[in-house]
């Protein structure tokens, strides 16, 4: 994989919040070593990705251009770019039974609370939305920084599992 560019698929149940966030925050901190892609196991029909989601991307200087909300479905058809990792953002996505994904991706699991469920003020949703972010950028950032020599499918498994408990 060390010649390549690394391509991690983000799931969660609906894309429109965690699995967005992970997609654009791993594309922007990638340096072009990794292509990040994001998909639900269920999105609801004419979903976007929330617009909290998007807010707190856009004050983090990250681009939002061409996010939006898909089956996970996409990603196992014929001519889908094959991932080399796939990684579950949500509980209820890790619990489900994926499809088969080509080329057998390493996988791991890093579970975030779901900030679109937050009660409160709307500045606190805001702030759930932000910790996110914050969360999974201190993760990214380790990802991205591994050695070119890290980045075969056994390694980038364990680095990946071995975040998860971080």
């Amino acid at each position: 994989m060390s010649d390549h560019t690394c391509n991690v698929l983000f799931l969660c149940t609906h894309n429109s919040a965690r699995s967005i966030l992970a997609e654009a925050l791993l594309n922007h901190l990638g340096k072009g070593r990794f292509t990040a892609y994001s998909a639900g196991s269920s999105p609801r029909t004419h979903a976007q990705p929330h617009p909290l989601a998007l807010q707190a991307l856009r004050q983090a200087g990250i681009p939002t251009d061409g996010l939006y909300s898909k089956s996970w479905d996409v990603f196992g058809a014929p001519g889908a770019p094959a991932m080399d990792l796939v990684i579950t953002v949500c509980d209820s996505a890790a619990g489900e039974a994926c499809p088969f994904w080509p080329g057998h991706p390493a996988t791991a699991h890093w579970g975030y609370a779901d900030p679109s469920a937050g009660e409160g003020s709307e500045e606190d949703q805001r702030q759930a939305f932000v910790r996110t972010l914050q969360l999974m950028r201190q993760r990214l950032e380790v990802f991205v920084n591994l050695p070119a020599a890290r980045l075969d499918r056994q390694s980038i498994e364990q680095t990946a599992r071995d975040l998860a408990r971080s």
